[in-house]
């Protein structure tokens, strides 16, 4: 349970109930590492406004722009700093296979797993196809088979790219599962489960909108929906 939801539950004695906390206040999450984003002194900044799952193909947007920036352009890749933000259905894809099979995510998010065409019991946006050590065949670009290709979530974050939750999607998508699934665990319960299981990486905001608002206006964040 996070601090607050904790202070909650002391406050009403209902200390085995997992009380609801919609709203995040800047205490209960990593503001600081969102601080450091928006300062950020990367050449190009970009920020991927993504809801829609859509097949993953926002992932590969973000493979194209990291290439044309780094080759086309010629901006080192330590000066390139790009931001997927999640929110929505899109969101589901900041966890981990635990989620999705526990909480039928494929079937609620009518995501087929590529492997068996039946809804996904993992995340298949997550692995890459070079292993979990990242095992790439070639170095070239134009290779399918090296890191400038790899349009997966880990091939992605080892480039630079940081995938950012929306803690309010997130409460959302747990009431809707708790009454798709007719679980009798309290949906914060779930938001915890969700929070435990988060991929490597990942920063939960407060708010998706609210976040970006900020990315644009003071980190001058370019913006793009995909």
């Amino acid at each position: 349970m996070g601090h607050a939801a904790a202070g909650l539950a002391a406050l009403s004695g209902a200390s085995t109930v997992a009380e609801a906390q919609l709203v995040y206040r800047h205490s209960d999450w990593k503001a600081p590492e969102f601080d450091r984003l928006l300062k950020s002194p990367a050449q190009a900044r970009q920020v991927f406004d993504v809801s829609a799952i859509g097949g993953g193909k926002f992932l590969n947007n973000i493979k194209n722009s990291l290439n044309g920036l780094h080759f086309g352009f010629s901006i080192p890749a330590a000066q390139i700093q790009v931001l997927a933000a999640l929110h929505g259905p899109a969101n589901m894809l900041n966890f981990s296979d635990a989620v999705w099979k526990k909480y039928k995510i494929g079937e609620w998010a009518k995501v087929k797993d590529p492997a068996t065409g039946q809804p996904a019991l993992r995340n298949p946006f997550n692995p890459s196809p070079a292993g979990r050590e990242l095992h790439y065949a070639s170095q070239n670009p134009n290779d399918e088979n090296s890191a400038f290709q790899d349009a997966s979530i880990q091939g992605l974050q080892a480039r630079g790219v940081k995938f950012l939750s929306c803690h309010t999607a997130m409460e959302e998508q747990a009431r809707a599962l708790v009454k798709k699934l007719k679980l009798s665990a309290p949906p914060e319960s779930v938001v915890e489960d969700m929070l435990d299981h988060a991929l490597p990486g990942v920063l939960v905001v407060p708010s998706m909108v609210a976040s970006i608002a900020l990315l644009q206006g003071q980190g001058r964040y370019t913006y793009i929906t995909v």
